[in-house]
Protein backbone atom coordinates (compact mmCIF):
# COMPACT_ATOMS: atom_id res chain seq x y z
CA UNK A 1 0.00 0.00 0.00
CA UNK A 2 1.70 3.64 -0.48
CA UNK A 3 2.07 5.58 2.12
CA UNK A 4 1.27 9.27 2.42
CA UNK A 5 3.75 11.78 3.81
CA UNK A 6 1.32 14.37 5.14
CA UNK A 7 4.27 16.92 4.95
CA UNK A 8 7.88 17.00 5.40
CA UNK A 9 10.12 17.53 8.26
CA UNK A 10 11.82 21.38 8.67
CA UNK A 11 15.07 20.76 9.08
CA UNK A 12 17.94 23.12 10.69
CA UNK A 13 20.17 23.94 8.15
CA UNK A 14 24.12 24.78 9.39
CA UNK A 15 25.56 27.88 8.95
CA UNK A 16 24.66 31.25 9.76
CA UNK A 17 22.59 32.65 7.27
CA UNK A 18 18.76 31.34 7.13
CA UNK A 19 18.35 28.42 4.87
CA UNK A 20 14.66 26.54 4.69
CA UNK A 21 15.35 22.62 4.31
CA UNK A 22 11.67 20.77 4.00
CA UNK A 23 12.84 17.16 3.85
CA UNK A 24 9.79 15.17 2.21
CA UNK A 25 11.88 11.49 2.53
CA UNK A 26 15.05 10.50 3.52
CA UNK A 27 16.46 9.81 7.38
CA UNK A 28 14.57 12.56 9.15
CA UNK A 29 10.98 12.23 7.66
CA UNK A 30 10.42 9.24 6.52
CA UNK A 31 13.41 7.00 7.51
CA UNK A 32 14.76 6.22 4.00
CA UNK A 33 18.81 6.22 3.54
CA UNK A 34 19.14 5.05 -0.26
CA UNK A 35 17.65 8.56 -1.28
CA UNK A 36 16.23 12.35 0.23
CA UNK A 37 14.06 14.47 -1.38
CA UNK A 38 14.02 18.00 0.15
CA UNK A 39 12.47 21.73 -1.14
CA UNK A 40 14.92 24.58 -0.50
CA UNK A 41 14.87 27.93 0.36
CA UNK A 42 18.10 29.43 0.38
CA UNK A 43 20.74 32.54 0.41
CA UNK A 44 23.95 31.83 -0.61
CA UNK A 45 25.98 29.19 1.59
CA UNK A 46 29.32 27.92 2.10
CA UNK A 47 30.97 25.45 -0.30
CA UNK A 48 30.53 21.82 -0.04
CA UNK A 49 32.03 18.42 -0.97
CA UNK A 50 29.50 16.01 -0.62
CA UNK A 51 30.31 12.26 -0.43
CA UNK A 52 26.59 11.84 -2.44
CA UNK A 53 25.07 12.80 -5.78
CA UNK A 54 22.58 15.59 -5.68
CA UNK A 55 20.33 16.53 -8.35
CA UNK A 56 18.92 19.86 -8.19
CA UNK A 57 15.89 20.97 -10.02
CA UNK A 58 15.01 24.61 -9.87
CA UNK A 59 11.54 25.72 -9.65
CA UNK A 60 11.76 29.54 -8.64
CA UNK A 61 14.21 31.91 -9.32
CA UNK A 62 17.44 31.31 -10.35
CA UNK A 63 20.21 28.93 -8.73
CA UNK A 64 23.76 30.12 -8.98
CA UNK A 65 26.31 26.38 -8.95
CA UNK A 66 29.55 27.70 -8.38
CA UNK A 67 32.50 25.32 -9.20
CA UNK A 68 35.75 24.05 -10.01
CA UNK A 69 35.65 25.07 -13.19
CA UNK A 70 33.00 27.71 -13.26
CA UNK A 71 29.79 29.29 -12.71
CA UNK A 72 26.08 27.52 -13.85
CA UNK A 73 23.20 30.07 -13.67
CA UNK A 74 19.97 27.27 -13.42
CA UNK A 75 16.97 29.11 -13.83
CA UNK A 76 13.37 27.87 -13.02
CA UNK A 77 12.78 24.55 -14.94
CA UNK A 78 16.15 23.61 -15.76
CA UNK A 79 18.06 20.93 -13.23
CA UNK A 80 21.86 20.61 -12.63
CA UNK A 81 23.35 17.14 -11.12
CA UNK A 82 26.53 17.47 -8.85
CA UNK A 83 28.02 14.53 -8.72
CA UNK A 84 29.98 12.51 -5.70
CA UNK A 85 33.15 14.65 -4.54
CA UNK A 86 32.60 17.63 -6.66
CA UNK A 87 32.79 20.96 -4.85
CA UNK A 88 30.35 23.04 -5.36
CA UNK A 89 28.84 26.30 -3.74
CA UNK A 90 25.06 27.29 -3.82
CA UNK A 91 23.63 31.03 -3.97
CA UNK A 92 20.76 32.59 -4.85
CA UNK A 93 21.88 36.22 -5.70
CA UNK A 94 18.42 37.29 -7.57
CA UNK A 95 16.07 39.82 -5.63
CA UNK A 96 13.46 36.83 -4.32
CA UNK A 97 16.10 33.98 -3.88
CA UNK A 98 15.22 30.80 -5.57
CA UNK A 99 13.01 27.72 -4.48
CA UNK A 100 14.23 24.18 -5.49
CA UNK A 101 14.25 20.50 -4.68
CA UNK A 102 17.53 18.44 -4.03
CA UNK A 103 17.35 15.17 -4.27
CA UNK A 104 20.37 13.22 -2.84
CA UNK A 105 21.53 9.94 -3.48
CA UNK A 106 22.22 8.26 -0.85
CA UNK A 107 20.15 10.39 1.26
CA UNK A 108 21.71 13.39 2.74
CA UNK A 109 24.20 13.15 6.28
CA UNK A 110 25.19 16.08 7.76
CA UNK A 111 28.49 14.21 7.88
CA UNK A 112 28.59 13.49 4.41
CA UNK A 113 28.11 16.63 3.13
CA UNK A 114 31.57 18.17 3.71
CA UNK A 115 30.85 21.98 4.16
CA UNK A 116 33.59 24.53 3.72
CA UNK A 117 34.14 26.35 6.69
CA UNK A 118 31.62 29.69 7.07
Amino acid sequence: MPTLIPAPSVIEAAGNKPKRVEEFAGRVNSGHAEVSVARMQSPEGPGQRPEFQEITVVLRGMLRVEHEGGVLEVRAGQAVVQRPGEWVRYGTPEPGGAEYVAVCLPAFTPSTVHRDPD
